[in-house]
């Protein structure tokens, strides 16, 4: 099986990778189940990619819906060492204007129906998540949209909702409440398990509309949200192009050792089944002698 040394998981409106050479597909199987669609391996700007779409090409599946499990996994079979999500979501605050990329380093979970975590079943883990997502990768994209000439804004909370409906206006005002600056349905899920992978994520969210607390919200139509998506599509196939140029070869951050201090189970008290559906995760530290 090919591998590939970055990932990109594209959400509403990216639904495939330009500039995208020698791809083919792969279906990965997962001890999770199955990913969200196949992958798409190939090559860009010289650097080996995978490529998946969130939802399904199409669309198909609800963020309640989504393997969150097996797409982080996938990606780790793959050798997957980096992960670039790039989302949807809605603006909470004035300043990040439709068509704006935000890359935000907090999180919180407004989600209730979620998997969220590979352990359990007889292994229990805790890694740390004060800090959700690889600052290093974050401050690629930011480069990358510079270099793009792409608005963007760097930190900031992205709250994550169950879905699908969007929020009531009284939950809109609520997290503009608590200082949170985007708000969508995926990636936090994402975060948590790439974390456990020991792979680096960071979020690439594109503002495709503000939300409902804002005056002129109701006075947006489709055609105009549709046009934004459209445009933000764009947009971020740029920026991850220049996000891959521009990724460094070597890791220097801790995300690759994110599991060394994390595992509490006694190696001796884990089931086989379960040490044997972890291995790509947990193997380097359960196995040594």
């Amino acid at each position: 099986m090919q591998q590939a040394e970055i990932g990109i998981i594209g959400g509403s409106g990216l639904y495939s990778m330009p500039g995208l050479t020698g791809a083919h597909e792969e279906r990965i199987s997962t001890p999770f189940g199955d990913p969200s669609d196949a992958l798409v391996l190939g090559e860009l700007e010289g650097r080996g990619v995978a490529f998946l779409a969130r939802h399904g090409r199409g669309h198909r599946l609800l963020p309640s819906e989504l393997n969150f499990r097996a797409n982080i996994y996938a990606m780790k079979k793959l050798g997957v060492e980096r992960i670039i999500s790039v989302s949807a979501v809605g603006s909470l605050k004035d300043e990040h204007r439709p068509g704006d990329l935000v890359i935000p380093d907090q999180f919180i979970d407004r989600t209730f129906l979620r998997q969220s975590t590979f352990f359990g079943n007889g292994i229990v883990a805790h890694v740390a998540f004060g800090d959700p997502v690889c600052a290093a990768v974050g401050r690629v994209i930011a480069e990358a949209c510079k270099s793009e000439g792409v608005s963007s804004s760097s930190g900031g909370t992205y709250v994550c909702m169950e879905g699908p409906q969007f929020s009531t206006r009284a939950e809109s005002n609520l997290y503009r409440s608590w200082g949170a600056d985007v708000i969508g349905m995926t990636n936090l899920q994402e975060a948590r398990l790439a974390r456990e992978a020991e792979i680096c994520y960071a979020t690439a969210a594109m503002v495709t509309d503000y939300d409902c607390w804002h005056p002129g919200h109701d006075s947006v139509t489709v055609e105009q949200i549709v046009a934004v998506l459209n445009q933000n599509a764009a947009n971020a196939g740029r920026v991850i192009k220049a996000t891959v140029a521009a990724m460094p070869r070597d890791r220097t951050c801790a995300c690759g050792s994110a599991l060394q201090y994390a595992i509490i189970t006694a190696p001796e008290a884990i089931p086989a089944a379960t040490r044997e559906r972890l291995d790509l995760l947990v193997g380097k530290y359960l196995n040594r002698k």
